[in-house]
């Protein structure tokens, strides 16, 4: 309800800013020329998210994903003790941290809600444990092997090399992942001291 007010003051922002400049006429070619591009990039972004939403049920079928959680159990351990014992839940922390790697933010964001709900389940309570929390961190911030939803969007604006960022993504995406993770540690510890 806010967005649709937001966009809507947007609208009428625009609107009143063509009639005080006097340039009522670029009003509706620009209106139709930024609706014909949303649509094109929805549409490129949308061929990206099904080839690698595909290629991650691929992976998953042919067990890559169990073994990747496999790979990854250790550091499950550490960061979530409890919810590693839990099988369900270890195989939805898997899938969304796979996802995450594969850039494929919309394909994790269902297992990371999974993950959560079994978390509360075995927390027995309705409030946020520091196990979720770490998720969410984790989940938001989401370290990147292969931004794929970025590369497709730098595709659609015309990138000649879309994935010639990986070397700042996988820095950034560190980076935050350690901030977020640092932060939610000394947070949780003051919480409970």
């Amino acid at each position: 309800m806010v967005m649709g007010a937001i966009w809507l003051g947007m609208i009428f922002l625009s609107v009143c800013a063509a009639f005080w400049s006097g340039n009522t006429g670029g009003l509706t070619p620009a209106a139709l020329d930024g609706a014909y591009s949303a649509v094109k990039l929805c549409i490129s972004l949308a061929g990206a998210l099904c080839l690698w939403s595909g290629l991650s049920k691929v992976m998953e079928r042919a067990g890559l994903t169990e073994k990747l959680g496999k790979l990854m159990r250790p550091v499950f351990r550490r960061l979530f003790p409890r919810t590693s014992k839990d099988e369900i839940a270890l195989g939805c922390l898997t899938a969304n941290v796979s996802a995450n790697l594969l850039g494929l933010g919309n394909a994790a964001t269902p297992m990371g809600v999974a993950a959560v709900k079994r978390m509360r389940t075995l927390s027995g309570g309705t409030e946020a444990t520091d196990e979720m929390c770490r998720l969410i961190v984790m989940n938001t911030a989401s370290i990147q092997l292969l931004p794929t939803t970025v590369a497709a969007v730098r595709a659609a604006a015309g990138a000649e090399a879309p994935f010639d960022i990986l070397p700042a993504v996988w820095l950034t995406s560190v980076c935050s992942v350690s901030a977020g993770l640092l932060a939610a540690y000394v947070f949780g510890r003051l919480r409970r001291g």
